[in-house]
C-alpha cells in the first residue's frame, strides 16, 4: 500500500488511514481467509465473492468510467488484492482527498457513506475478493457537483 494525500503529497500510513476511519491491513497470500472470516464475522459481511479486471475484460473502459465519479455505498466498501493493483482516491473527515494504491496482499475498507472514487493503475488488471453485508447495499451514489 501507498498513500498520500494529494494537496501536497504528504505520505499517510496505516494509523492514518484508520483515524480517517479506513481500515487497511497487509494479509499473507494462502492465508488470508481467516483473518477474512474474522472480519465478516465482526462487521456482519455474509456474501463473498471475487471480481477480476484486465485489458481483456470486454468493455473494461466502461466499467472504470462508472467508478471514476466520486460516490459513495450505503455499506462498506471491502476489498482483498489477489493480483494487480488499483487506486482509491478517498475523501477524508475534513474533506481533503487521500489517495491510496492498493496492491497484492492489501486488504482495505472504505467505509459506508464516505465518498470516493477507483481507478486501474497503467497495468488495467486486479484481482480482489470483495465482502459485502448487501450486495443491494453496493450501488453507488454519485455526489452532485460543487456549485
Amino acid at each position: 500500500m501507498r498513500a498520500h494525500w494529494l494537496d501536497d503529497e504528504t505520505p499517510i500510513g496505516p494509523d492514518e488511514l484508520a483515524a480517517q476511519g479506513v481500515h487497511y491491513q497487509r494479509l499473507e497470500l494462502g492465508a488470508h481467509q481467516a483473518p477474512l472470516d474474522a472480519l465478516s464475522a465482526a462487521q456482519g459481511y455474509v456474501h463473498q465473492d471475487e471480481v477480476s479486471l484486465s485489458p481483456e475484460t470486454p468493455n473494461l473502459d466502461a466499467i472504470e468510467q462508472k467508478f471514476l465519479g466520486e460516490h459513495l455505498h450505503t455499506e462498506d466498501e471491502v476489498r482483498f488484492v489477489l493480483e494487480g493493483e488499483g487506486v482509491f482516491d478517498i475523501r477524508s473527515a475534513d474533506d481533503r482527498w487521500m489517495r491510496v494504491t492498493v496492491e497484492r496482499g492489501d486488504l482495505i475498507v472504505v467505509p459506508k457513506d464516505r465518498h470516493h472514487r477507483f481507478f486501474l493503475t497503467e497495468a488495467k488488471a486486479i484481482r480482489c475478493v470483495r465482502l459485502f453485508q448487501d450486495k443491494a447495499g453496493w450501488e453507488p451514489h454519485y455526489r452532485a457537483p460543487a456549485g
